[in-house]
Formats: structure tokens, sequence, C-alpha cells
């Protein structure tokens, strides 16, 4: 029997990342699929294409007619629905998912298999404040970023911990942010450090083509997990478990003993 690997949960730029590796290595094809599952839901799949040939010396070709008017409203009409399904997508099926796999990445960090199920548990509990946080979250960062770009980037990193709350503490929208920006007072430059340094792991992930970025998003997701379940510690919200000790069987005591 193999003793437990030892997690270190140290709130900061080389524990976060080095725990959140772990964490990935123990759970590859796991946090994997989740990783899959993500981009199927977040590729757009929506395209349209249309060719009208117009000779700009020929005025006798000119593509408008009459009923080309009826086409144009009728394009329209076509784009202004699928706008609409688009942002019900984006705001009200995405986030149920990127808030469930967030909690599977954080299960991980505390040495929990990550259970598929919570994928679409947001559906059944917390759809509501996952739909409100995601919202708050979107306008605050939104709003920041139009001030001068700074402020919204503080924001988003004293706010990063609020769709972990969202999950593991089922708050409501606006404890979950006010919370957040407590937990992360005095990190919020380590969260600003693993995000930029998440770009050129990123970057990394591309040059390796496909599997580089599934694998480097994987390591970056962890990582954020990580730091958050060591802040947690940290301020005295959780304890940390003791590491196993595997026990010799009586055999191995046995012969330990002559």
């Amino acid at each position: 029997m193999e003793a437990k690997r030892i997690y270190r949960y140290v709130p900061s730029f080389s524990g976060a990342y080095g725990t959140g590796w772990k964490a990935m290595a123990d759970n590859f094809l796991r946090l994997l699929l989740v990783v899959l599952v993500l981009v199927v839901i977040g590729s757009p799949m929506l395209g349209s294409n249309t060719n009208w040939e117009f000779d700009p010396g020929d005025f006798s070709n000119i593509p408008f007619d009459v009923t080309d008017f009826f086409k144009i409203g009728a394009i329209g009409v076509a784009a202004a629905f699928l706008g609409l399904i688009a942002l019900l997508w984006f705001f009200l099926l995405i986030p149920v998912f990127n808030y469930g796999a967030k909690m599977m990445f954080v299960q991980a960090a505390r040495q929990i298999t990550p259970e598929f199920d919570m994928l679409i548990s947001g559906f059944r509990k917390n759809y509501l404040n996952i739909v409100l946080a995601n919202l708050l979250l979107t306008a605050l960062i939104g709003i920041g970023i139009v001030c001068l770009i700074v402020p919204g980037i503080i924001i988003a990193c004293r706010l990063a911990f609020t769709p972990y709350l969202v999950m593991d503490r089922n708050l409501d929208p606006i404890r979950a942010a006010e919370e957040s920006w407590r937990l992360t007072r005095g990190h919020g430059w380590t969260i600003f450090l693993m995000g930029f340094i998440s770009i050129f792991i990123y970057i990394a992930g591309f040059i390796c083509f496909l599997v580089g970025v599934l694998v480097s998003d994987m390591w970056v997701k962890s990582s954020f997990a990580a730091l958050y379940h060591s802040v947690l510690i940290e301020k005295g919200l959780l304890q940390a478990e003791s590491v196993e000790v595997t026990e010799p069987v009586q055999g191995d005591a046995a012969a330990n003993e002559l």
C-alpha cells in the first residue's frame, strides 16, 4: 500500500503551482476530461456565409432589388435571434459548467477524487447564485477595465475566489465577493503574478499544439484551486489533513522485529 503524496498548502506562487502540478498529475485523466468538456461547451457553433457578386462598373448588376430587402430583413432577424441564443448560452449555461469545474479542481487540490457530477450540480443547486455571481464579476471587472485598466486588474485579483466560495461555501454573490475580497487581502500580488505567468504557460502549451494547451489549462486551474485551499487553511477556515502513514502488514512487522 503506497503512502499518500504530501501536498504543501502554502499560499504562495511556488506553493500553489507546485501543489497544482501534483494535483494535476494525481488526477490527470479526470481533469483532462473536465477541460475537454469545457472546450466543447465554450466553443461557438455558429457561422454563416453569404456571397454576392457585384461588378462596380456594371450598374445593371447591382445586387439589391425589392426581394433582397426582405432577405436582409430575414438575415437581420436571424442574426438577432442567434445573438440572443449566444447571450443566453454564455451567461446562463457556460458559468454553471465553469463553476462546477472549479470545484472539481478544488477537490483534486484537497486530495479528493473529483466527482464528474459536480460539473452539472449547479443546475440542481446554487444556479441563481452562479448566474448572478458571474454577472456581478463581469460587470465589476468590465467597469474597472474601462477605468484605465488597472482597477479592473485589481478587482479581478481580489475577487478571484468568488466562484470557489459560491460553490464551496454556498454563499450568495454579494457575500462571496465580500469574502473573496477579505481572503485575498495580502495575496493580491500572488494572484496577479500567477495570472501573469499563466500567459507564458499557455504560450508554451500552444507551442506544443493542442495537447500542450490542455495540460497548461489543467495546471493553471489546479494551481489557482490549490491557492484558494491554502488561503482557507491560512485564515483558519479549514484544517490541513494529516498525512497518512502506511502501517506495515503483520508479516513485515514480524520481519522488522527479527
